[in-house]
């Protein structure tokens, strides 16, 4: 789970606890609905989590050097950029940082659409035309202005509540095959957790498909921010690593809030293929 996002990792280890404690304090013992009720307590407890820490731990994770005060040319055109993209858009002032990588890529994250993080790699600004880092610029805020965040928290609050309860309904259907009642408790619990982590795994397939969605709702808000031609030249580039080689743009906890990635595919992967946008994209015109 590492690999899919900062926020789904996060997310993950405070489910799991998030169960130990609803067992160890029998909160998941009394009536259907009320278990219900407090699975929705952890279960968007845990996505909250994620969401309101997502900003200051993509800032220590990816080292991202926020730009206070514009200090030579480069600074001053990123945050001309971004406060331009962010009228347009009808958001509030991002704050924006640079991560040092050789790899070009660029991630926007935040609880709030007016308190949000643009960052930018600094493989990103030596390898890519200005107006190519500028439709990356407009496709994160893109995923600002569309809410992604708010949206993919409330589908992992909405997930999370159906696992913590799916996954007591099962444990508690083989528990009470069990003649000997301390022997199913115990079993009980320990199924409960098994089977917690496999519908979390399921469900986050549900979280990547919204997480692949998102990817060309952003693509065409850079398109229309810039151009659609820059928006597809950028994608374009992203498809080939950069000569001089080098780790990946972002940790692999921050691979979800890219604006690529090469570390999952199929059910699993956080972003379509380059091709597949880059194809909407042209489609679009």
């Amino acid at each position: 789970m590492m690999r899919v996002g900062l926020m789904l990792a996060t997310n993950f280890a405070v489910l799991m606890v998030a169960g130990v404690i609803m067992s160890l304090l029998g909160l998941d013992q009394g009536s259907t609905m009320g278990m219900l009720f407090f699975c929705a307590v952890f279960g968007f407890g845990g996505s909250l989590v994620s969401l309101f820490l997502s900003k200051t731990m993509a800032k220590r994770s990816s080292g991202t050097q926020l730009i206070e005060t514009p200090s030579n040319d480069t600074e001053r055109w990123l945050f001309e950029s971004v406060q331009g993209f962010a009228e347009k858009s009808g958001i509030g002032m991002p704050e924006i940082g640079i991560f040092n990588s050789p790899q070009p890529n660029a991630f926007a994250t935040g609880w709030n659409k007016n308190k949000s993080l643009v960052a930018v790699s600094t493989g990103l600004l030596n390898n890519f035309p200005r107006d190519e880092v500028d439709a990356v610029l407009a496709h994160e805020i893109g995923h600002v202005a569309n809410g992604d965040m708010i949206t993919l928290t409330m589908i992992q609050g909405i997930t999370n509540t159906f696992v913590l309860f799916f996954s007591r309904i099962a444990a508690s259907a083989i528990a009470g095959a069990s003649r000997n009642r301390a022997m199913g408790m115990v079993g009980y619990r320990l199924t409960s957790w098994v089977f917690q982590a496999l519908f979390g795994f399921l469900a986050s397939m549900i979280v990547m498909w919204f997480s692949r969605r998102r990817e060309f709702r952003a693509d065409e808000a850079g398109a229309n921010l810039t151009t659609t031609d820059a928006m597809a030249r950028a994608l374009e580039r992203l498809k080939n690593p950069v000569p001089s080689g080098g780790d990946d743009a972002l940790p692999e906890s921050l691979s979800a809030f890219g604006i690529s990635s090469k570390k999952l595919s199929g059910l699993m992967a956080t972003h379509p293929p380059l091709d597949d946008r880059i194809a909407a994209l042209r489609n679009s015109q």
